[in-house]
């Protein structure tokens, strides 16, 4: 995985929310939520494994609306930060966190209902391997995101601490038929990227969002979008 020294410091584990998901961060973080919950539908006993799940934004949130969730990641500090988050919400009692390497899970085959991994595949340097792993522990789906070549993503990809994997459609396509997975939805969002919208205030960055929301709602404009959530079945 790229960056895995910087990603697993204890000062990036501890400011990585504030950073990412504060200011106008607050509509990214809302809207992956969104894309997360739709995707999974009725939640109740779901058995659930979050990949890559960092401070258990995701993780914390499926097990508030009553996921049996594992929340797994490489780094202890970031877990850390999750584990206090679920006992800040109640829930520490009713998911686990675990460190773990996304490329050998610790779980059977077909162990799961749903497999999460938010934020991960632009880290990932060998999305084939990775996406393969996700597929064997799950019975039914694979949720992931991508953030897609050729758009306002690439413009700041450079200035990232270890860079960005960027995907295109095809791309994407030939992983999932090589991981034998069937995409049965696809939603194309942002086209101003997530770094434009850290910088700006909730007021401006709302602005900026509907400006956002309209270009993409022209047919077509989709591929001016810069991320791009996958909801995959075996």
């Amino acid at each position: 995985m790229k960056g895995q020294e910087w990603y697993q410091a204890d000062d990036v584990a501890a400011e990585y929310d504030d950073k990412r998901f504060s200011r106008g961060g607050r509509l990214i973080d809302r809207r992956e939520k969104e894309a997360v919950l739709s995707a999974l539908g009725p939640l109740e006993d779901k058995r659930v494994l979050e990949v890559a799940c960092g401070t258990g934004r995701f993780t914390v949130m499926l097990a508030e609306r009553g996921a049996d969730i594992v929340g797994m990641d490489i780094s202890a500090a970031m877990l850390e930060e999750g584990r206090q988050k679920a006992q800040a919400a109640g829930v520490s009692d009713t998911l686990e966190f675990m460190r773990g390497d996304a490329a050998r899970l610790p779980f059977p085959d077909d162990h799961f209902d749903s497999v999460v991994a938010m934020r991960f595949f632009h880290l990932a340097d060998t999305p084939k391997s990775f996406l393969a792993e996700l597929r064997r522990v799950s019975n039914d789906q694979v949720f992931f995101d991508t953030f897609k070549r050729f758009s306002t993503r690439s413009i700041y990809n450079w200035a990232l601490p270890m860079g960005s994997r960027l995907y295109s459609r095809y791309e994407v396509d030939s992983l999932l038929e090589k991981a034998d997975l069937e995409l049965v939805n696809v939603e194309h969002d942002f086209v101003f990227p997530y770094g434009f919208y850290r910088k700006i205030p909730d007021d401006v960055a709302s602005a900026f969002r509907s400006v956002d929301t309209k270009l993409l709602s022209v047919p077509g404009l989709d591929r001016l979008a810069s991320v791009s959530y996958w909801d995959a079945r075996v």
